[in-house]
């Protein structure tokens, strides 16, 4: 739940700066693992990183839940970002892949999720939220630039998969991001 700053001062001015300041700190808030890219402001409302209409974020809620429920709310938003990361790549796998809806329906390559019935259950609004975070630009190591994760069965995490480098572990899934000089877009704030 937002916390909201109630100063009662007689300008109403003075609100409105107190306001708008703690709408910053919450939009620009870096937690260690985070990249450090910000999120553009306009007129008070964050701009997405990728275009997203309601109807194809909630499909992506529905993917971020389906794919990584089972490693909490931080393993859903991991989910996101290789999702949105591979909207925003234009590169190897993910080339034309211009939007959530043919990033979560690509085939080959896709996510599993979208042939479990799971998957097309409608989507909570907790998740929503979740899946907007993501969209506007929220990045969590090691997804922050990844583009592939997987569980492996019992062995740890290789240094490379598809030639791709391990960026870390969280929980059970291994994530890799692809080479800056192959995949700029990922990399861009």
């Amino acid at each position: 739940m937002m916390r909201r700053l109630d100063i009662l001062v007689g300008s109403a001015l003075f609100g409105i700066h107190c306001e708008k300041a703690l709408r910053q700190q919450r939009t620009f808030f870096s937690p260690p693992e985070y990249d450090g890219s910000a999120m553009e402001e306009q007129r008070g409302e964050e701009m997405a990183v990728i275009k997203a209409p309601t109807d194809q974020v909630k499909m992506l809620a529905r993917l971020m839940r389906a794919e990584g429920e089972g490693e909490g709310e931080l393993g859903m938003l991991m989910v996101g970002n290789v999702g949105v990361n591979r909207v925003r790549a234009n590169c190897l796998d993910f080339r034309g892949i211009r939007s959530l809806q043919r990033m979560i329906y690509q085939s080959p390559g896709g996510f599993e999720a979208v042939q479990r019935p799971y998957f097309y259950q409608r989507a909570r609004e907790k998740d929503i939220r979740l899946a907007r975070r993501v969209v506007r630009g929220e990045r969590r190591h090691p997804a922050s630039n990844a583009l592939w994760f997987f569980r492996p069965g019992g062995a740890g995490c290789p240094g490379t998969w598809y030639r791709q480098p391990n960026t870390g572990k969280f929980k059970k899934h291994c994530f890799f991001s692809p080479l800056r000089r192959n995949c700029p877009d990922v990399y861009r704030g």
